[in-house]
């Protein structure tokens, strides 16, 4: 890419994200560099001026869009040149365009097609005469017309015909017009959707979109997806609206120089073909692509947060646990875990119906908690899971035990990977899904970046949205876990290792094999003895390995190994020991950051090194804390209009949060019962995993819909 090519991207990225020229341009050549977007924003705050991870990350995504354009315009310009018709004007024209809709308006007219009937206008030497017409001169144009009459023309309506075909096409490629009727769109269109007749009887899902239609400038993208999925499902037809008249006037009033005349009429019943034949139809389908790519990105965007929160959840922590895959005639899978999270002993108890081996079960709990020390019980929270804790939380242990329902979204799909046959390829797949489910008890992210984040049950219409940016954000967000919190490196999988920066599946299966022929890591630094693992890679990712009880205790903290020599001479100017330095908070709070503040070394790192130091190996996501239902319902039938009761939040959208009260159903808090101010997003006010208290507004038994409140009755 050329300089001039640089400089245009740093200008539009600036623009367009409100972030100044100088903090795009650095962040921009830290990615040419090989930097990440964690490392990036961690420790090279003093050359982007500060930016936080989403601004480097919305810096990237457009950067990415660009380059795509300029591909884009590559190809353009080659096929264009191919023909023989590259002018330097039109390749100025298409080299500062970076707009794809205009990009392909420019290129309509030299687009390979089909042959289209003013093609075949023009092969019958019928384009002089669409241009006698448009000069507009006022001429006998049926007198005219006859000189055109030939073999292949059989009379002047015929010619005027075709040059009408022809006129019509020159309107359908005016840039102008195009960009004047998306604007139309954008800001008139309504978006309507019917059911398709021969497909009523089984489209009810998409009952409320039977006869629908709403201003599509006001149409939420949970809306717009529903529609959209019905319409490619084949029970809805989904199309636009305009004010067909009004679009036609503003083509009229560009190319009809006088309302009379032979001329006015050929040409506006040309633009009226245009129009209807032509535009409409593109112009419609580009505006429905540009209106789904928004809904998708905001889809993603609250998938993207949703997964956010999940993977950031409190972890149990490293204790020994227990974990319950509930069932009915299958009964409970049991297993008890070690503190890192190794399968200690598995087994089947029966305490529901048909069995009803409640006691035993008990016993059998009671004896495997005792035996194997266990801190705390997980339970999933699919079938016969508030049975299954009212069966542990009876149970009498001899030392504290805590119990905690435990989601089960995306265990399965887990326990029949190619991940979890690995992991244990001797197991029953019941059995796997029972570890998991104790696993992400003891630390969410660890287990849950092992899945396929569509299928841990937090989004909506991800199967909709486009797949690879969808895949795109979810993996940055999964990065953006894993490096927030840090990775122990002698404890990690090679899949959370995967997405620490710097590294991905190569180096991570690296580090895992040299650990099992090595041994635990001794230090940061040892890392450079991994096959493959270079001076770069460890740039990247040594500020977020995580070596506690090592040879260099700031590797248990975020500060890079850069910066250790800053932390040394902050110690020394104190006269005391680097350990001493670094257990002593009170002693610290006597350094004055600016006085360690160089040409490499500024304000924003020093400030985060005493940070870190100040925290050192402690987890940002807390603590683990029990939540119980209301003991008084059990299924859907349980539930009644009017009763408050405790919830926890499993999902947000754009229009509400789903929440679990304890039934296997969630009830939904719309967004208009969430509070009495108003809130353009549920996620304002709400986070995955909070605990409510809950009002009951209606429940429909047969649909199994539950609706909630948090708004005063």
């Amino acid at each position: 890419m050329s300089e001039q090519a640089f400089a245009k991207h740093i200008d539009l990225i600036s623009t367009a994200l409100g972030i100044h020229r100088q903090s795009v341009a650095s962040t921009l050549r830290l990615f040419d560099e090989g930097g990440t977007i964690p490392f990036i924003a961690r420790y090279r705050k003093e050359r982007t001026g500060g930016l936080d991870e989403v601004q480097i990350g919305d810096v990237a995504k457009m950067q990415k869009r660009l380059l795509e354009v300029e591909s884009r315009k590559s190809t353009i310009l080659e096929s264009i040149s191919e023909q023989g018709k590259l002018s330097d004007e039109l390749r100025k024209k298409i080299e500062e365009c970076y707009d794809l809709n205009e990009l392909e308006d420019i290129y309509l007219p030299y687009r390979k097609r089909k042959k289209t009937r003013a093609d075949a206008a023009i092969e019958q030497g019928l384009e002089p005469l669409a241009k006698i017409i448009m000069s507009q001169r006022n001429q006998d144009i049926d007198f005219i017309a006859e000189r055109y009459v030939n073999g292949t023309v059989s009379d002047e309506n015929m010619a005027i015909q075709g040059a009408s075909d022809i006129i019509s096409e020159w309107v359908s490629e005016d840039q102008d017009v195009r960009d004047r009727l998306r604007n139309q769109f954008r800001k008139f269109a309504i978006i309507k959707s019917k059911v398709v007749p021969k497909r009523k009887e089984e489209a009810s899902k998409f009952l409320d979109y039977f006869d629908f239609s709403e201003p599509l400038s006001r149409c939420p993208s949970h809306r717009f997806l529903a529609m959209m999925r019905g319409d490619s499902e084949g029970f809805l037809k989904v199309g636009l609206e305009i004010d067909d008249e009004r679009a036609v006037s503003m083509i009229s009033r560009k190319y009809i120089r006088s309302s009379v005349g032979q001329e006015a009429d050929i040409i506006a019943r040309a633009i009226d073909d245009s129009y209807k034949r032509l535009i409409f139809p593109g112009v419609e389908t580009q505006i429905i692509n540009e209106s789904r790519e928004k809904a998708d990105e905001e889809a993603i965007r609250v998938f993207g947060e949703n997964l956010r929160q999940l993977l950031l959840a409190a972890p149990l922590g490293q204790k020994p646990v227990m974990a319950l895959d509930p069932g009915f005639r299958t009964g409970c899978k049991v297993v008890c875990l070690d503190s890192n999270g190794s399968l200690l002993h598995s087994t089947t108890i029966f305490p529901h119906p048909p069995q009803n081996q409640w006691s035993e079960a008990g016993d059998t709990i009671r004896f495997l908690a005792d035996k194997y020390n266990i801190a705390a019980i997980g339970i999933g929270n699919g079938t016969a899971s508030r049975e299954t804790k009212a069966l542990a939380e009876e149970i009498r242990f001899d030392h504290k035990v805590d119990v905690f329902v435990v989601s089960e979204s995306g265990a399965s799909i887990y326990s029949a990977s190619e991940v979890a046959r690995e992991e244990f390829p001797e197991l029953d797949v019941t059995v796997r899904g029972a570890i998991s489910i104790g696993r992400r008890l003891m630390d969410p992210l660890a287990e849950l970046v092992k899945i396929d984040p569509k299928s841990i049950g937090v989004g909506q219409y991800q199967h909709d949205v486009h797949q690879g940016k969808l895949r795109e954000n979810l993996d940055m967000t999964v990065v953006s876990c894993v490096n927030r919190v840090g990775v122990n490196v002698n404890t990690a999988s090679r899949h959370i290792l995967t997405y620490v920066a710097g590294l991905g599946p190569s180096l991570a299966k690296n580090i895992v094999d040299y650990r099992t022929a090595n041994g635990d890591f001794l230090n940061r630094s040892q890392l450079k003895s991994v096959p493959r693992l270079g001076d770069k890679a460890y740039e990247q990712c040594a500020g977020f390995i995580r070596i506690r009880e090592g040879s260099q205790p700031l590797d248990n903290t975020g500060v890079h190994p850069e910066s250790y020599f800053v932390v040394e001479k902050m110690a020394a100017s104190l006269g005391v020991p680097l350990g001493t330095f670094l257990e002593d908070k009170v002693l610290r709070k006597n350094i004055r950051p600016e006085a360690f503040v160089t040409d490499k070394t500024g304000l924003p790192t020093i400030q985060d090194i005493l940070t870190e130091l100040d925290k050192p190996g402690l987890d940002p996501r807390g603590e683990a804390r029990v939540f119980s239902f209301d003991q008084h319902i059990r299924t859907v039938e349980d539930v009644k209009e009017g009763m408050i009761v405790p919830g926890i939040v499993t999902n947000l959208t754009n229009f509400g949060a789903f929440v679990d009260i304890g039934v296997k159903q969630d009830g939904l808090l719309h967004i208009s019962q969430i509070t009495n101010k108003y809130i353009s997003n549920p996620a304002d006010v709400l986070h995955l995993g909070q605990e409510l208290q809950v009002r009951v507004t209606g429940v429909e038994v047969a649909r199994k819909r539950i609706n909630l409140s948090l708004l005063p009755g």
